[in-house]
């Protein structure tokens, strides 16, 4: 079955059951390997992309679901000229990541947060920071958010 989507910006047509997860579709279709398997069962959010502009964790979503939609992945966050989307340079900044596994999916998760909200409070990161990092870089991965929306210019000094 064909199904014809937007991948970062750029208009694709898959030959894949209409019940393939999106995330395999991404990864072993179109080689776009940033995205993760962490669980399969959309609980942990290393899968995470946006479609529509909404996070998502793709590893639960069949592709049929996202016929004529645009799904974004970490590879299409970077700027046309390829410089780092301000989250991702933050998470640099902020030495977010441990192992990094999951940190495309948290990164995604960030980037669809402070689209939303601009400069989300302690609590809507709390709310909307759902992805699990077995390294526990909770306390960076918060630093890396605040300092990507300007809330606070020293968050990048002590980083936990």
């Amino acid at each position: 079955m064909a199904t014809s989507f937007t991948v970062n910006g750029k208009q694709i047509s898959v030959e894949a059951e209409g019940d393939t997860p999106l995330l395999w579709v991404l990864r072993d279709d179109l080689g776009m390997t940033g995205t993760k398997f962490g669980c399969g069962i959309s609980a942990c959010g290393a899968c995470s992309v946006h479609v529509d502009g909404a996070v998502t964790r793709s590893c639960g979503v069949p592709v049929s679901e996202v016929a004529g939609k645009s799904v974004t992945t970490i590879e299409g966050v970077k700027g046309a000229d390829g410089s780092l989307h301000t989250v991702q340079q933050a998470w640099i900044d902020a030495q977010v990541p441990q192992c990094g596994y999951c940190q495309s999916g948290q990164i995604m998760a960030a980037i669809a947060l402070i689209k939303a909200t601009g400069s989300p409070s302690d609590a809507q990161i709390d709310e909307a920071m759902t992805n699990i990092c077995r390294c526990g870089t909770y306390p960076r991965i918060r630093k890396a958010i605040l300092a990507a929306t300007g809330q606070a210019a020293a968050t990048l000094q002590g980083a936990a």
